[in-house]
């Protein structure tokens, strides 16, 4: 559970990074000073709490090779391999299934704008 919350919140704050790194290259050099130092300060906080969501996620790392230690003293062989795997392929699944709701998130987003030029 914890692994899911973590790499949900490493693609949300690297998604969240990219935007807002997207909109301060966008800028144009007659754009409000306040507008971009808003966008700087943004991108200033995302980066701090990335940092401290990779922190986390190297806890949540050091937590499951205890836990795996664990497991691996009552489960036999072949499920200890299942569940390595398991673990593995989750975190994997998870950012594949984030970006496959950002591509629909931005098809849907395209279709509305071709209806709205239609």
């Amino acid at each position: 559970g914890d692994l899911d919350k973590v790499v949900n919140l490493l693609l949300s704050l690297s998604g969240r990074l990219a935007r807002v790194e997207a909109a301060l290259s966008s800028l144009g050099p007659h754009a409000p000073a306040e507008d971009k130092v808003a966008l700087r300060e943004k991108q200033r906080l995302l980066v701090a709490q990335l940092e401290d969501a990779k922190e986390l996620k190297e806890h949540v790392g050091r937590r499951e090779e205890a836990v795996g230690a664990m497991v691996a003293r009552y489960l036999p062989a072949e499920h200890l391999q299942d569940y390595r795997h398991f673990i593995k392929m989750k975190s994997a699944l998870i950012t594949e299934q984030r970006e496959l709701e950002e591509k629909i998130k931005l098809g849907q987003e395209q279709l509305r704008c071709l209806h709205e030029s239609l």
